[in-house]
């Protein structure tokens, strides 16, 4: 299976050597402006191939993506400390507009997986790329609230003494301020929240909730303050994503893909649960959240929708 991935930066490269460590995929493929920095890349995960799994890397243009089953989209400007993800928007928005219809000139059966910021609006705009190329929304996913969905179920289990695949935990809407925890949904080992902690006698109060709420609201913005760039995170997630698409493994994630209306926000994209396959989207599972998340959600769809509306 061959993967390609556009952007070397930290987040592609990291992607990258994420799939090379799994062992997913049999060839992989660099794509960047800057071609010596592909190249180098490239050659440096290529030596990180007898210590881990038989993989092909390469540096290559976009020609190379010929055969590619799926194509992360790693490109665009970097997050700068202070800068939201949407305020990415008006300079990544044009970088799109070049290199989608170029990848499906070549790679024209791939699955586009995006993430750049701000991704929700990167795939609402990706798939409108697509679209002109004759290709359906389903295969164009976003890498949306995965992340923050992990990060959500590793501090809360943290705090609650258990493994962190033993929690179930959402994070859906924007990825970004506007994100909801869906606390009301948290099940531990198929347990209802409040009934685990009571069992184990752990108190998690409105202060603590607060806390892990900052945890993952915040946590792109103290790393980019330590060290200007988040990569390991979102590369491990881009790489579990692509292991799904190819091994059909029926997952449900959240991440987003542009849907026709989501809590009665119209033709918006933001990431919900989502059965991810060979194929690409294969179902929707809207939550059945309370009322105050049920009200978050349609804000942040709204933040992002405006954002949709304001490049016209």
């Amino acid at each position: 299976m061959k993967i390609g991935v556009i952007g070397s930066g930290l987040v592609g490269a990291t992607a990258a050597y994420a799939l090379v460590m799994r062992g997913i995929g049999r060839e992989i493929v660099l794509v960047d402006k800057n071609a010596k920095r592909a190249q180098a890349e490239a050659d440096d995960l290529f030596h990180a191939v007898p210590f881990a799994h038989a993989l092909q890397i390469t540096a290559g243009d976009f020609p190379d993506l010929d055969g590619c089953r799926v194509v992360i989209i790693a490109a665009g400007v970097n997050q700068q400390p202070g800068e939201t993800r949407l305020q990415l928007l008006g300079r990544n928005s044009a970088i799109f507009r070049q290199i989608v219809p170029q990848i499906l000139q070549y790679a024209p059966d791939a699955l586009l997986l995006v993430a750049t910021n701000p991704v929700d609006v990167m795939t609402h705009l990706t798939a409108r790329f697509a679209a002109e190329q004759g290709v359906p929304s389903a295969r164009v996913i976003g890498s949306g609230t995965t992340l923050d969905t992990a990060r959500f179920r590793a501090l809360l289990g943290r705090y609650l003494g258990v493994d962190s695949p033993h929690v179930h935990a959402y994070v859906v809407g924007e990825h970004g301020d506007s994100e909801v925890l869906t606390w009301s949904l948290v099940t531990v080992g198929g347990l209802p929240l409040e009934d685990y902690c009571q069992r184990q006698n752990i108190v998690l109060d409105d202060e603590k909730r607060a806390e892990i709420d900052s945890g993952v609201r915040r946590a792109a913005y103290r790393i980019i303050e330590g060290k200007s760039a988040t990569y390991y995170g979102i590369g491990s997630a881009l790489a579990n994503i692509v292991n799904v698409i190819l091994r059909d493994q029926r997952s449900i994630l959240t991440v987003c893909t542009p849907m026709p209306t989501i809590a009665g926000v119209n033709d918006v994209t933001v990431a919900l649960p989502h059965m991810i396959g060979g194929d690409g989207i294969l179902a929707t599972f809207p939550p059945p959240l309370d009322d105050q998340e049920q009200a978050k959600l349609h804000a942040s769809a709204a933040i992002v929708r405006q954002a949709i509306d304001a490049l016209g």
